[in-house]
């Protein structure tokens, strides 16, 4: 009896537990169901009759209210910018009464002392950025290279990733400021004060090349080489922009007919070399300038024979008589060849041009090395372009082009060489001078 009465017992408490969470759950759905009149503002049903319509209807008022939100927004900014107008207005007004007061109680007038002191500042920035004298530096790969520029191109040595040795200025800011560099400096040449009245018209067509650099702390420099009025004649401009407006440093007439250039080749065999050397030579030096002296310091006896020959059949063919030869014993050394070639020059003050026999150059090069050389304040470094191999840049031709047709400075074909390289235009003084430091 006792078991029988405890299992009804259990069987109507387990009964009452199930009705009470049955009770519970009924009433927790009632008060988490949303409303109905809520349900068919939100989202609409699309399969009901108005549910593509009520689509539409949701979409053109958040449509309008985001409009509405935007109009707001934009009369809030013209209001602040009329603010801030009518605010600068009172400030600015309130300065030059100041300073209108000011001036009549001192009776002095600042602008002529802002004008000097701006001046200063600017001649300044000209003094430090080594346009009338130089300064000593540790090593020459402290210095701050040129790069030179022409109409069409600039010849430019950091080239970077996308940049290429020679290339069209293609970043508009740099060609503007190219472009209005050498309009300054046409603008000098033709002002009635600079030119006599029966000179010619300078044109950017006069405009030969140029170089510039710059020096972040204080600016850039320019030096733009013209065409004079007669053969070897050239006028140069020196203009400084000290991040500023361009200035006028120095204008000069150059006249170069008797500046001689001794081109120092040391050399030891390669008379294959030597033999294609002598044909540009010939070109470049005897029958288009006129105005060089060859020295070839010769090391050892082995093929010397052949490079006599070489010389004696130039000197016939093109009556040239303007060249010495000079021969050393011992292993071959640049540096010795050089230093012996420069100090056997007995003449008056000649124009070094340290050369090595695999270099090709051009007539107008010799003219760059005499305008970018002073003596006893300028040497002038040319930057090589090394060519990479042509067997392999011509690979996938059928033949290798000639000579005249590689000399092309692109970013495949070759690099800029190291200027530290030793090639150097330098007049014999300071060459003589430097080396009995």
């Amino acid at each position: 009896m006792v078991r029988r009465g405890l299992l009804g017992w259990i069987s109507r408490v387990v009964i009452l537990l199930v009705l009470l969470c049955c009770a519970i759950s009924v009433l927790y759905m009632l008060a988490c169901t949303p409303k109905g009149d809520q349900e068919q503002v939100g989202l609409p049903r699309a399969n009901g009759p108005t549910g593509k319509d009520g689509y539409q209807a949701v979409l053109q008022e958040r449509e309008e209210q985001h409009r509405n939100y935007v109009n707001s927004l934009k009369r809030q900014i013209a209001q602040l910018k009329d603010e801030l107008q009518a605010r600068s207005e009172q400030l600015r007004s309130g300065q030059d009464q100041a300073s209108d007061a000011t001036g009549l109680r001192s009776g002095w007038d600042p602008a002529p002392k802002a004008q000097a002191d701006l001046l200063a500042f600017l001649r300044g920035q000209v003094d430090k950025a080594e346009v009338h004298a130089g300064v000593k530096l540790a090593t020459e790969y402290a210095a701050v290279p040129f790069d030179s520029f022409t109409l069409q191109k600039v010849y430019q040595l950091e080239t970077g990733l996308t940049r290429h040795p020679e290339e069209k200025p293609v970043r508009k800011d740099k060609r503007d400021e190219l472009v209005e560099a050498i309009d300054s400096a046409l603008e000098s040449l033709n002002s009635p004060v600079e030119s006599s009245p029966h000179q010619r018209p300078y044109t950017a067509a006069d405009f030969i090349e140029g170089i510039y650099r710059t020096e972040r702390d204080k600016g850039t420099l320019y030096e733009l080489t013209f065409k004079g009025d007669h053969k070897h004649e050239f006028q140069r401009l020196v203009l400084f922009r000290p991040f500023g407006p361009i200035m006028k440093v120095k204008e000069e007439k150059l006249n170069m007919a008797n500046t001689l250039i001794n081109v120092i080749v040391p050399l030891a065999r390669r008379v294959d070399k030597f033999r294609h050397f002598m044909q540009n030579f010939r070109e470049m030096c005897i029958q288009q300038d006129g105005r060089v002296h060859l020295t070839v310091v010769y090391f050892g006896k082995e093929e010397m024979n052949e490079v006599k020959g070489i010389l004696e059949n130039t000197s016939k063919a093109a009556n040239f008589r303007n060249f010495t030869f000079i021969q050393l014993n011992g292993e071959f050394s640049r540096g010795k060849g050089l230093d012996v070639g420069a100090r056997f020059w007995k003449g008056s003050n000649v124009l070094l041009f340290f050369c090595d026999v695999d270099i090709y150059f051009t007539s107008e090069f010799l003219n760059t090395c005499r305008l970018n050389t002073q003596p006893g304040k300028k040497v002038f470094y040319p930057v090589l372009f090394s060519q990479y191999n042509p067997g392999i840049i011509y690979g996938h031709h059928d033949t290798v082009p000639p000579l005249e047709q590689q000399l092309v400075i692109k970013k495949e074909t070759g690099f800029w060489r190291d200027f530290g390289f030793g090639m150097t235009c330098q007049f014999r003084s300071d060459f003589i001078n430097i080396g009995n430091v």
